[in-house]
């Protein structure tokens, strides 16, 4: 069941769905708006006079016209999205791309623009004006006429969308906030079968290799970024065949073919069926994806701030603002619970061990590669100080103060190896006090 979840989630984030669903809707809606022009005869007496055809050589003008001009927008539509899609590649990095596209207002214009051409075209082909059969949708061409209108009003709306989309500050709010999102999705309040939630406690059992017999390394079936672990399958493989399955990898990370991955371990050999087995409990793909890998997000926002501190483009008030939609997201990240990596069954003893993200390690993937970039600019090591000291005061756990620190410490060094006036360094020694560095 949760293959098929994760399955239908890419089909959903993907864009083409929506257009199509769209495409699909508008065929039905023609279906039965013809359906109702044949079983109604609409008056044409007062107001709807104006409003109704009755004439079949105005039905066909009107409809090859909508047909003709939405056709023609959706090449517009397309144009300028490509032209959006360019700007972004270029400022913001080609992985941003698949932000954009997975704007849901980008993919309702250019279904809704397809999808009216193709009505006009259904209804069009229903227009009968001969000696035995005549037969003038009216009601059908009303639809045409609004759903016209309503592009027109969708047109406007897309050009101010796709124009506030590509500013800096709102590509990194957007990601910002579906950082958030992801980090409910996979640090939930409850944290299933995992006995040991926190990280910090020190009651976890000890895990001891030597009581198993049998050690079988689990390959890698191809090459590419792990997306994806069922957690809830490896748990019951390991548990029907009373093994432990330690995991090595965890999702974002890059597999190389025929590599080991993980490693059971067993007091029954295990055969090449339940490796396989194991084997597809793994989905790898070509590029990363959000859902359990909470360091996602936070690689585009990092993205950004290098390309904005690199010479080509040399924009500091664009990393900062990244740094400071980071200090918020590691800030968030402080109050949800870490799971812990262990997965028990009901006897308390261990079948998973997973390869799980750490509060360090998010830190790390956060501002290791903004600091390493920002040699010789004051403006931004301040900031990162300054992010640092506001999330230090959020934090519940020693060892996510004792992390922070260390990037203090790693920030002050930087600095007086490249800081070239005196009074910078200064500044930032003044304020990394207040980290007890």
């Amino acid at each position: 069941m949760k293959k098929l979840e994760v399955r239908w989630s890419e089909i959903k984030t993907s864009f083409w769905f929506v257009p199509v669903l769209i495409i699909l809707l508008f065929i039905l809606v023609a279906i039965i708006s013809i359906r109702i022009d044949t079983l109604v005869s609409f008056s044409q007496k007062g107001l709807s006079r104006y409003i109704l055809i009755s004439s079949a050589d105005s039905a066909r003008s009107i409809l090859t016209t909508i047909a003709g001009a939405m056709i023609g927008v959706a090449g517009t539509v397309f144009s300028i999205t490509l032209v959006a899609l360019t700007l972004a590649s270029s400022q913001y990095g080609s992985r941003l791309i698949r932000n954009f596209m997975y704007e849901r207002l980008n993919q309702i214009v250019l279904g809704s623009y397809i999808s009216t051409y193709m009505y006009c075209l259904i209804v069009l082909n229903t227009i009968k004006d001969n000696v035995s059969v005549v037969f003038i949708p009216s009601f059908s061409i009303l639809i045409a006429h609004v759903a016209a209108l309503s592009n027109i009003i969708l047109l406007v709306l897309f050009i101010h969308h796709i124009a506030v989309s590509i500013q800096a500050n709102n590509v990194i709010s957007k990601v910002s906030k579906m950082q958030s999102k992801n980090i409910d999705i996979i640090f939930p309040k409850d944290l299933g079968k995992d006995v040991c939630k926190n990280q910090e406690e020190k009651e976890c059992p000890i895990f001891h290799p030597s009581f198993y017999v049998h050690k079988k390394y689990i390959p890698a079936i191809k090459s590419g970024y792990l997306q994806y672990v069922y957690n809830g399958s490896l748990f019951s493989i390991a548990k029907e065949h009373e093994a432990v399955i330690e995991i090595y990898c965890r999702p974002g990370t890059y597999i190389v073919n025929t590599l080991e991955i993980g490693l059971v371990y067993s007091n029954k050999e295990m055969d090449d069926d339940i490796i396989r087995k194991i084997q597809n409990q793994f989905v790898i793909g070509r590029y990363r994806t959000q859902e359990q890998d909470v360091e996602h997000f936070i690689h585009q926002m990092v993205e950004i701030a290098e390309r904005a501190l690199s010479p080509g483009i040399n924009d500091p008030y664009t990393a900062i603002t990244c740094i400071d939609n980071l200090s918020s997201t590691m800030v968030y990240l402080a109050n949800k619970e870490f799971p812990s990596g262990y997965i028990f069954d009901e006897e308390k003893n261990i079948r998973v061990i997973l390869n799980v993200f750490t509060y360090e390690s998010v830190l790390d993937a956060a501002f290791n590669q903004i600091r390493q970039y920002s040699k010789g600019n004051p403006s931004v090591a301040i900031r990162l100080m300054e992010a640092l000291i506001t999330i230090e005061k959020c934090v519940h756990t020693e060892s996510q103060r004792k992390a922070i620190r260390k990037h203090g410490r790693m920030v002050l060094n930087m600095a007086m190896k490249t800081f070239d006036e005196p009074m910078d360094l200064e500044d930032l020694k003044t304020r990394s006090k207040q980290l007890g560095i």
